[in-house]
């Protein structure tokens, strides 16, 4: 006998079954496949079966023909998620205290109907793909005491559009647009050169983009007031708004006191309550009382038609702009529409 065969065969097989028990359990079969394909393996085999030495570089390693489990392609899809809806913000609600914020300083002797304005349901959507608001100045020329460097055509009044009204209603387009509303901004000057033509000039701009795009529902011709005290200076109003000085907001809503037709000013004057205490709830202070006047102000154009004095000549355009961000945050809050109930 060839003991040196005979201890090596031994050895081998010692080795083999220290192999085996490191295997342990779980996955044994696969393991042991795994283990006994490599070169290594298949050479320690065949000295055990044969007693002949061949040396694991001369063999070609055995790959299993099978892939395994994990690298196959899935063809399962990943469950979707479902996106989140649009959480949109409840609708404001007004209800009969509510008349507590609205002043109305009444020049026309029409009887008064708080309440039941301010509860009328608001029943349209700003946010739309179509034009929804037209902003546009009947006196577009008027601006405020000067703290900024611009030509002046008179007194409190310039040409430049970027210190006139145009540039106020630059300032509320732009905030609407960033809500989701689409709005046209008119920028004639249409008391230039003619004053007197003013209203004229701009009933047909108003009446020529209301045929264009009937899907226009609110309708801003953005005003200054200007008003003298008894030394003949103009008056300065203000609001303070989260630490800034603003200039005040006055509604101004037509009739047919006067005789003119414009049967529909009722919605115009539930509109004018309901944004007047949406802007006290949100600034209380930043209004002087709603101006209840004979004259139409072309407002029977549209149920929706507003005249917004934006402070007066005796504030700054700066206070102006602080202002005009009120109303631009009031009218987003009223974009979609009022909610039903008592509001209280």
């Amino acid at each position: 006998m060839n003991w040196e065969k005979w201890g090596l065969r031994v050895i081998a097989s010692v080795l083999a079954l220290a192999i085996l028990l490191q295997l342990g359990s779980g996955g044994f079969l696969d393991r042991v496949l795994k283990v006994f394909a490599t070169p290594e393996a298949v050479s320690l085999l065949m000295y055990l079966e044969t007693g002949r030495v061949i040396r694991p570089s001369q063999l070609q390693a055995t790959q299993p023909s099978v892939t395994p489990e994990e690298s196959k392609p899935s063809t399962e899809e990943a469950p979707t998620q479902p996106e989140e809806p649009e959480q949109l913000p409840a609708l404001p609600v007004f209800g009969p205290s509510d008349v507590n914020l609205v002043e109305i300083n009444n020049s026309c002797d029409y009887t008064t109907d708080l309440s039941g304005w301010i509860q009328k349901p608001l029943s349209w959507n700003l946010v739309q793909n179509e034009p929804a608001v037209l902003i546009l100045h009947t006196h577009g020329s008027e601006s405020y005491t000067k703290t900024e460097d611009y030509k002046e055509t008179s007194t409190y009044r310039t040409l430049d559009n970027r210190y006139n009204m145009v540039s106020i209603g630059d300032a509320l387009e732009e905030m609407l647009t960033a809500g989701g509303i689409s709005v046209i901004h008119d920028t004639a000057l249409h008391d230039y050169p003619s004053y007197n033509s003013s209203y004229a000039n701009a009933r047909d701009s108003i009446q020529a983009y209301l045929d264009k795009y009937p899907s226009i529902k609110l309708v801003l011709d953005l005003h200054r007031d200007a008003i003298a005290n008894s030394s003949g200076q103009q008056v300065h109003w203000t609001a303070q708004v989260n630490g800034q000085t603003s200039a005040k907001l006055m509604l101004v809503v037509g009739t047919d006191a006067n005789g003119s037709k414009h049967p529909q000013w009722p919605e115009n004057m539930a509109l004018a309550v309901k944004l007047h205490a949406q802007l006290e709830k949100n600034a209380p202070g930043i209004c002087r009382p709603i101006s209840f006047r004979s004259q139409r102000f072309n407002q029977d154009l549209s149920t929706g038609a507003m005249l917004v004095e934006v402070g007066t000549a005796g504030n700054t355009r700066e206070e102006a702009l602080v202002a005009v961000e009120v109303l631009g945050q009031a009218i987003l809050e009223l974009s979609r529409g009022t909610g039903q109930g008592n509001g209280d």
